[in-house]
């Protein structure tokens, strides 16, 4: 939202045994760990963990979305998607890369790697 401050926005490639509902149970605790309080959607936070894709599965219930409600108009998301794996599809075979090009830019910038010891 555009009331919002500029943020980091990253993502990981990971495997996984836990099935996509307990991954999210898990996400949202480390949030919760880090100071995320719910209190408004699109709200200000600490810290957002988000599924966008969990393998070739499709899940829509009231918890969990996967593909990710949003992520065909989040280049903040799917650039990251590509930077991990650039021929990456959704599960019903539409290539993240055409999604990209058809996503509004919103002035992304890629920035170095941290520093860590």
């Amino acid at each position: 939202p555009q009331d919002q401050p500029d943020f980091v926005n990253g993502a990981v490639w990971l495997r996984t045994s836990l099935l996509p509902h307990q991954l999210l149970d898990e996400l949202q605790n480390v949030e919760q760990q880090h100071g995320r309080e719910r209190l408004r959607h699109w709200g200000p936070r600490t810290l957002d963990l988000d599924i966008l894709i969990f393998g070739d599965q499709m899940l829509d219930d009231e918890r969990l979305t996967v593909p990710h409600r949003e992520l065909r108009n989040r280049d903040f998301a799917l650039q990251p998607l590509l930077d991990l794996k650039a021929g990456l599809t959704l599960p019903d075979g539409t290539p993240i890369a055409k999604l990209r090009r058809q996503c509004p830019d919103n002035g992304l910038r890629k920035l170095p790697p941290a520093d860590y010891p």
